[in-house]
C-alpha cells in the first residue's frame, strides 16, 4: 500500500452560505465514511483561512518570519486527506469522488 495526499484548493473569498456548506459536509461525512469502511482513510481535516498561516523562511543563519501564505493566490490550500490504497489509480479514484464531494480542486500526490 502507498500513502497519497489528496489536498483541496478552494478559491479565496467568501465563504458559501450555511445551507450549501452544510450539504457538503454531508457528502463529505459520507465519503470520509466510504474511506474508512474501505480501509483507504488515514486522516483529513480542513484548514482555518490562509490569512492564518505563518511562514518560515531560511536566509543565512536567520529564519525570517512572515504573516499570511507562502504565496498570494487565487486559491490556497483548504484542507486534505490522507489515503492509503494500492497505487495511483486508486488514488485518483478517491480524488474523483473527493473533488464531487466537496465541489473543489484536488491535487492528489504520492508520498515519498
Amino acid at each position: 500500500m502507498s500513502q497519497y495526499l489528496l489536498s483541496v484548493y478552494q478559491p479565496d473569498g467568501p465563504i458559501p452560505e450555511p445551507e450549501v456548506l452544510a450539504a457538503i459536509g454531508e457528502d463529505l461525512d459520507r465519503l470520509n465514511d466510504e474511506m474508512r469502511a474501505a480501509g483507504a482513510w488515514v486522516f483529513s481535516n480542513g484548514l482555518l483561512p490562509a490569512a492564518s498561516a505563518t511562514v518560515l523562511r531560511p536566509d543565512g543563519d536567520e529564519v525570517l518570519v512572515t504573516d499570511g501564505p507562502f504565496a498570494e493566490g487565487k486559491e490556497h490550500l483548504g484542507g486534505f486527506t490522507i489515503v492509503d490504497v494500492p497505487d495511483l489509480d486508486a488514488a485518483l479514484a478517491w480524488g474523483r469522488r473527493l473533488a464531487v464531494a466537496s465541489t473543489l480542486p484536488i491535487e492528489v500526490r504520492p508520498f515519498a
